[in-house]
């Protein structure tokens, strides 16, 4: 299910790019992800629930942000947008179900104080500086980062990812971060 859903989102990803839009060229570091979570909250309302959150960074296009939205758990249901370059489209529909005696929202998260796409940024931030100083790779790219929000609706298992990549290809190294900031670990 998991490799589905990545497959369907790399599409999803290309579609847009060959299609056109625009997401802000807003830097991925934390001033440009605390300008998207307010174009978030301007778009879906700052009460908006989540399940996934994702920010893909292009640097002939900006960013590309992915999310699946909702702005009433209790009604079962959600919306899947993208925006590329700016422009914001619509991608799906989604029935959610959840296991008989649970709320929605249990399985959702919000941006606030707790998940943010400010620390994101930060943490962005805080990998390239990492990534320059243990591997001695300067100017590292964001491919991806986003907030992985537990299935099981354990919001204490929520985690921030960072991708990064060299500026010219190569090894792809993945940052786990505790919502806290704290790293967890450093994969490549």
């Amino acid at each position: 299910m998991k490799i589905f859903k990545f497959i369907v989102g790399v599409t999803e990803v290309v579609l847009l790019i060959s299609c056109g839009g625009s997401t802000g060229k807003k830097l991925p570091d934390q001033k440009g992800f605390t300008v998207i979570e307010k174009e978030l909250k301007s778009k879906f309302g700052e009460n908006a629930f989540y399940t996934d959150l994702t920010i893909t960074y292009d640097e002939s296009i900006g960013n590309i942000i992915s999310v699946v939205v909702s702005k009433n758990p209790e009604s079962l249901k959600m919306e899947e947008w993208d925006s590329t370059e700016g422009t914001w489209l619509q991608s799906s529909e989604i029935s959610i179900e959840v296991p008989k005696g649970s709320e929605a929202a249990d399985f959702m998260f919000q941006l606030n104080n707790t998940i943010s796409l400010s620390k994101l940024g930060e943490l962005v931030e805080k990998s390239s500086k990492q990534l320059t100083a243990e591997k001695a790779i300067n100017d590292p790219v964001l491919s991806m980062a986003f907030i992985k929000f537990p299935e099981n609706g354990d919001s204490n298992k929520t985690k921030y990812v960072v991708i990064l990549t060299p500026p010219n290809g190569g090894t792809t190294f993945t940052f786990s971060y505790k919502l806290n900031g704290d790293l967890m670990v450093m994969d490549y």
